[in-house]
């Protein structure tokens, strides 16, 4: 099976998030996805997000029962912070059956030389690439030509603009499934 591994913070988890996971698989390009939910990422400052635990049960709750759509916490008893590079290996160690590909967005793509050992990666994991507004791929593509770009709509919409509106007491209905609406409200997650 082809598994596609789409971690981060999910601080919180919003339908571009899920959107994506489904046209990852609506056009075939994964059998699953696995949301790895990231205790700390080490090249983001975003001060202290909450426990990885409510982040986790924020994801479970956004992808409910959907049986193509999974979240892991591997990354919970891995040594902080964490590595893609790690991360995979240790998937791929735990699932030997299972093809792995990385999901990342193009903001992370133009920093991809950052991140640890991020050849073995290229060397050993197809790379898909989302689009970010204001991250031009077409950098990105002449220095790794082996990423492939996914032909997905823009959710322009990030954790970041989700809580600063929490904050402000906007309406972030829009943005988020309903069940993680109630859980942020009835567990005042931000």
């Amino acid at each position: 099976m082809q598994i596609a591994i789409y971690s981060g913070s999910f601080n919180p988890i919003h339908l571009g998030h899920q959107k994506l996971a489904e046209y990852l698989l609506d056009k075939k390009l994964a059998d699953e996805v696995w949301f790895v939910v990231t205790p700390f990422n080490p090249l983001k400052n975003v001060g202290h997000p909450p426990d990885e635990y409510i982040r986790m049960d924020m994801v479970a709750t956004a992808v409910g029962d959907n049986p193509r759509i999974k979240v892991s916490d591997v990354e919970f008893t891995m040594p902080v912070p964490s590595y893609t590079v790690d991360t995979l290996k240790k998937l791929t160690e735990l699932y030997p059956q299972h093809r792995f590909l990385l999901v990342i967005g193009s903001d992370n793509a133009v920093i991809f030389n950052q991140w640890k050992d991020y050849q073995q990666i290229l060397d050993a994991y197809p790379v898909l690439v989302y689009p970010r507004k204001g991250y031009d791929f077409s950098t990105v593509a002449a220095q790794y030509p082996q990423m492939q770009l996914l032909d997905t709509p823009f959710y322009d919409i990030s954790s970041t603009q989700i809580r600063e509106m929490i904050k402000k007491g906007e309406d972030v209905s829009a943005w988020l499934h309903p069940k993680v609406v109630q859980f942020i409200e009835e567990k005042g997650v931000y």
